[in-house]
């Protein structure tokens, strides 16, 4: 997935998914001098409703973060930001902050001149972008300087102020509003000032509040040259907008560890005398505990003698900060924890038609009740009709029984935690109603379609037997040239509908190109509930790929025909799946366990803060999605949620198999313990995934399920992607226009030859030369997904397009063979993007091919059927392919040790060229002895066989099992930008196929 993968280019455009956390108070440093460079972003409404709007940005190479407006005039809601002046481009969207809309797609604000400004207007529902000059030059500016204290005593209290190195001049506070006192400070003509400087005092020096000089940029400022700024006592930061949480207050107070809390302060603390710790509501003797404070005074420790009891409620008091009882943090990897709140059992809403066991594990909690919607409380507004108390149980588990049928009743949680109230999703919900914002007490039995029980998985009797294709729901049905029904088309039911054809009725679409092509196996985009496309407007043109996680165990609702039903949606996927079945093809779900839509916001974080996920040292969330956040599936309740949620979708949906979005997010022990559980229910069902991660992961590299880290899953079937052979055949995906094999470039010979091994040992690869992997790093082939383009990314087609400018569409046409003729003739899986097979291309209107389609429309991402006909000897060449490989072992040796005594690599002594026999008849193939040549130089060039005889069956041309001409002698010429496929003859004249 783009989104996540182009690690450290547009990484950040997704990170925003993530956040919904309240966003901080816009603030400027101490000194804010002239060592940045600002940015003033306007967005100019027609409607002038601004609710819930703001701001992403992000810097190059770092992460994303919301921005508030600050201030409104005649040119709508704008923001500042600062950014360091050696930096020369800022990246902003303009948003809602759920996500739900947003009036920008990726902008880019050009700094190399300094300081600018944006303005994004709405024009009739059109957005234009005006950039020009920031403005400082004003005839009249108005600072409104507002000023808390905590005692609320502003006697003598003055604002000392300054413009540049000008003599200064005292201001009184004498306005006042809710936030404090306000001091007026006004300057006309602003042509040469920049900022304006100012020091809190009481009298005329008898004493400072902040002992330093703090100053406010005129960037801030208005078209009317109007700023308000906010100060708290002792407290060093000036705020751009009011905020409540400016003031004194304990910020943060975590267990860290058994006999540890952590707390952390907005502003400096003078003793820790007057500190009071509470136990469950009694003051705790001093002599139980000690106090330190860090350097900066805002942060420090509570170090007990003693262990602390995690089934009682710390709190702490500061006199002028407050009381805040203490969230578990760090204790959540204690022994002492897993002990005391781990738990086995079902959790969720646990039906049946005498009644519904109600399940949330939610140890921190205070109180758990569940809310009733009734069975027409499928929005987020419908209101409740009655509220049920849970009890907390052993293990952190808060449970209640309801004895009557709830079965399409739509139900959420109100959890209490530190004396705040969150309406919760359950994470179990097996069914919810539109959005996802509420879930639903479903009945499963009356999901299933017609025939569900006679439903049964096509066999795989290995592994490396797979041809995996992967789809986009919406994408596959979309056009009008998909020929399916218009209501069906973007829908689950638009997968399978029978007998579909292009509008010329020439082309097979849909299922039946999938079974004319001959792949047996289709990987699904994401498919679960995902947060990204609102489902009560789909009425509106809205896309995403689905990498952002809202409820993981229900299908996604803008794929089916009602979103509204909670059941619709459950029954239409299980139809697909059904259907799909029917037709010999198996289903493998992409699944991103890794991270989540939202972070503070999830319904993971509002059962039990912070446990889901990993920090950094600092408390921060670790970022190892490139997506805001990363689950820790080492901690034992989100490994069981994982492997509760692949249990769930094999056996309630039949699914059969899984790709793990960013795999190596998860730990090497949680995706062993999967596939332990999976072979439980059926061995032969796929577990793959990306073999890295998306940023810097909290997890040791040696506990990541990286590529590196393959060999330690033993003979366990978990592969991972081969980036080798990928920019072995295209080139580096972090640079679009570098080149490789397949445009006839030297030096990626033994990368594209450690992907025909299946990246296992073979003593004929120089790993010297292999730039990713300096070792074997599969076990065994089927550890290894070959493949050289899938969503991520340009498509194969673009690729080449844009690395060979100058080439014919024939020319292009021979290099898209070469690199599918090595994908499904090497060892491991074989893996394609929908579309490979006909030169699928994204283009954007401007002419320019897209990277990165995560949101882009139809016009880009949909499957354009008719390109078959243009591109039909392309579409058979993989056609050809694919029945090669499914017709013969040779080409789909499932143990490393047949690989290393049956494959032999010919020493050809010249670059772009790779040549290789298999000995058939020793891996169980009706074929004896296979040769398989692939030259990518513009000339022909002439190798040696083994022996004598031969007869070729893929070719420059065409490809598959037919006689395509002999070789009668051991000498054979490959003419330029060609792959062969050869067999003896004996053995082919004996086994035709």
């Amino acid at each position: 997935m783009k989104k996540l993968k182009k690690i450290w280019s547009i990484i950040f455009v997704v990170t925003f998914i993530f956040t919904m956390a309240q966003i901080p108070p816009v603030k400027v440093k101490a000194a804010d001098d002239n060592d940045g460079v600002y940015v003033k972003i306007r967005y100019d409404r027609l409607d002038k409703n601004y609710d819930d709007w703001d701001i992403w940005t992000w810097e190059k190479g770092k992460d994303g973060k919301s921005v508030n407006f600050i201030g409104e005039d005649n040119e709508g809601k704008f923001a500042v930001i600062k950014i360091n002046k050696n930096k020369k481009q800022l990246f902003f969207i303009i948003r809602k902050s759920d996500w739900s809309d947003k009036a920008t797609d990726d902008e880019c604000v050009d700094l190399t001149n300094g300081d600018k400004e944006v303005i994004i207007h709405e024009n009739n529902k059109k957005i234009t972008r005006e950039d020009r000059k920031l403005n400082r030059n004003f005839n009249k500016v108005k600072l409104n300087l507002h000023y808390y204290r905590s005692d609320n005593n502003y006697d003598s209290w003055n604002a000392w102020c300054w413009f540049n190195e000008n003599d200064g001049q005292g201001y009184k506070f004498n306005k006042q509003d809710e936030f404090g006192k306000i001091a007026e400070i006004n300057k006309l003509n602003t042509k040469n000032d920049r900022k304006i400087s100012f020091i809190i005092r009481k009298g005329k020096w008898k004493e400072k509040d902040i002992d330093k000089d703090r100053a406010i940029d005129l960037a801030y400022a208005n078209n009317d040259g109007e700023i308000n700024a906010y100060i708290a006592e002792d407290d060093e930061n000036v705020y751009m907008d009011n905020n409540k949480s400016i003031g004194k207050k304990i910020t943060s107070l975590k267990i860290d560890s058994i006999n540890e809390i952590k707390f952390e302060t907005n502003s400096k603390i003078d003793n820790t005398d007057e500190f009071i710790l509470k136990n469950n509501g009694n003051v705790s003797e001093k002599d139980l505990y000690n106090i330190t404070l860090e350097d900066n005074r805002m942060k420090g420790c509570i170090k007990f003698n003693k262990k602390l009891n995690l089934n009682n409620t710390y709190s702490l008091e500061i006199p002028k900060f407050g009381t805040r009882n203490a969230d578990f943090r760090k204790v959540y990897d204690s022994s002492e924890f897993e002990d005391l709140y781990s738990y086995r059992g079902n959790l969720g809403a646990i039906y049946s038609k005498e009644g519904t066991q109600f399940k949330l594990w939610a140890p921190t909690a205070t109180d758990v009740k569940v809310v009733l919607y009734g069975k027409d409380g499928k929005q987020a507004d419908s209101k409740s009709e009655r509220k049920l108390n849970m009890t907390k149980e052993n293990n952190g588990v808060w449970t209640v029984k309801e004895s009557e049928d709830l079965d399409g009743v739509y139900y959420n949680y109100l959890v209490t935690i530190n004396g705040e109230e969150n309406e919760v999703i359950d994470p179990y919900a097996k069914a919810v109603g539109v959005n996802g914002n509420r879930g639903m007490v479903v009945n499963l039995e009356s999901t299933n379609p017609k025939g569900w029980e006679n439903d049964k998985r096509p066999e795989l009797k290995n592994p490396t037997d797979a041809v995996i294709y992967e789809m986009h729901i919406r994408d596959f049905s979309i056009d009008p040239n998909s020929g399916v029904d218009l209501k069906y088309r973007g829908k689950f039911k638009g997968v399978w509908q029978n007998n579909t054809s292009n509008l010329n009725g020439n082309i097979k679409t849909g299922v039946a190109h999938l079974k004319e092509l001959g792949v047996n196996t289709v990987q699904l985009m994401p498919s679960f509930d995902y947060g990204s496309v609102d489902e009560s407007r789909l009425n509106v043109q809205q896309f995403n790929w689905g990498y952002d996680p809202k409820n993981y165990n229900v299908p996604e609702g803008s794929y089916s025909t009602d979103p509204y039903n909670g059941k619709i949606r459950i029954k239409e996927f299980k139809e697909m799946i059904n259907e799909l079945h029917k037709q010999g093809i198996r289903v493998v779900m992409d699944v991103v366990y890794n991270h989540t839509y939202t972070t503070k916001n999830s319904n993971f974080n509002l059962a039990v803060p912070d446990y889901y996920y990993r920090q950094d040292k600092d408390g921060n969330y670790s970022n190892g999605s490139g997506c805001g956040n990363e689950t820790a599936s080492n901690r034992p309740m989100v490994r069981k949620f994982i492997l509760d949620s692949v249990k769930y979708w094999v056996k309630e949906y039949h699914i059969d198999g899984f790709r793990f979005d960013l795999m190596a997010n998860h730990d090497i022990e949680t995706m062993k313990l999967i596939r332990k559980e999976l072979d439980k229910i059926d061995d032969s069902i796929l577990v793959y995934g990306e073999g890295w991660a998306g940023g810097p992961c909290a997890l040791k590299n040696e506990d990541q399920s990286l590529k590196i880290n393959v060999s330690k899953f033993g003979d366990r079937q978990i592969g991972v992607f081969s980036d080798d052979i990928r920019d072995g055949l295209k080139g580096d995906v972090f640079n679009k226009t570098a080149p490789a094999f397949i445009n006839g470039t030297s030096g990626f010979e033994d990368w594209v030859k450690f992907g025909i091994v299946g990246s296992t040992k073979h003593d004929g690869i120089d790993y010297n030369k292999v730039r990713y992997s300096k070792k074997p790093w599969a076990n065994e082939p089927y550890q290894t997904i070959n493949y050289v383009s899938c969503h991520d990314d340009l498509t194969l087609w673009d690729r080449m397009n844009i690395v060979n400018p100058n080439k014919s569409d024939e020319e292009l046409k021979d290099m898209n063979k070469m690199a599918a003729a090595v994908i499904f003739t090497s060892q491991g899986i074989p893996f394609i993007q929908a579309g490979e097979e006909f030169a699928r291309t994204k283009v954007n209107k401007d002419g320019t091919f897209n990277e990165n389609s995560y949101n882009s429309p139809d016009s880009v991402n949909k499957l354009d059927w008719n390109r078959i006909e243009k591109y039909k000897d392309l579409y058979k060449y993989y056609q050809g392919l694919i029945n090669l490989r499914n017709s013969h072992k040779a080409f789909r040796m499932n143990k490393a040790t047949d690989i290393q005594n049956n494959l032999k690599f010919l020493e050809t002594n010249k670059n772009n060229l790779i040549a290789y026999t298999i000995n058939g008849k020793a891996v169980g193939d009706k074929w004896g002895t296979v040769a398989v040549i692939f030259n990518s130089n513009k000339e022909p060039v002439k190798i040696t066989l083994p022996k004598d005889k031969w007869t070729i069956v893929v070719n420059k041309d065409k490809a598959g099992v037919e006689n395509l001409g002999k070789i009668e002698g051991n000498k054979v010429t490959i003419p330029g930008n060609t792959s062969y496929v050869l067999v003896d003859t004996e053995s082919y004249e004996k086994n035709y196929k």
